[in-house]
């Protein structure tokens, strides 16, 4: 599994990935057409990485395009602050069997590497198990809980925001 950076041609894919009501729910996320996805993404001040499984005959090193397969999505936002946000996705087929936290840990890698920040946030709704375990296990500790933040499923839902400081994390999850 590899992070690799979104190029135009993978807007479909993630467009088509944040539209998913598997996905779209516990992100949040509003449905956009390919247009207003495509202005979201050029005035996001974020980096944008596909998750990506190599197949079979993928080379070692940098495998082309066709021999890897997207799965996800993992976003750096504001970049410009001291403190970026990650926000994160696969698709369901992909999900609960581990690259989600191997995706984040290579985001967290790369941001530490990559940005003077002291600290990395991320946030998931209070009822997004999967998502509140999965920082957890990297290191995440609660911060807060902003009450009824978003409108998700037809009811008002908490989001849950947390953070990890550059001094807890070891790299090693």
């Amino acid at each position: 599994m590899t992070l690799r950076t979104a190029e135009a041609d993978d807007r479909p894919f993630l467009q088509r990935g944040v539209a998913n009501d598997a996905l779209r729910r516990p992100l949040g996320a509003p449905v956009l057409d390919r247009d207003a996805f495509e202005t979201y993404v050029e005035d996001s001040d974020g980096d944008w990485f596909v998750v990506c499984l190599d197949e079979d005959a993928a080379a070692l090193g940098y495998p082309a395009n066709g021999d890897t397969r997207p799965i996800g999505c993992v976003t750096v936002e504001e970049t410009s602050y001291k403190r970026p946000v990650l926000t994160y996705w696969l698709v369901p087929d992909a999900q609960g069997q581990g690259y989600g936290t191997r995706a984040v840990s290579l985001a967290v890698d790369l941001v530490f590497r990559q940005y003077d920040v002291p600290a990395i946030g991320a946030s998931a709704f209070a009822f997004n198990d999967a998502s509140r375990g999965l920082l957890e296990s990297l290191g995440f500790t609660e911060e807060g809980r902003r009450r009824k933040c978003m409108f998700v499923d037809g009811d008002h839902r908490d989001m849950v925001d947390y953070g990890l400081l550059r001094e807890e994390w070891d790299g090693d999850s």
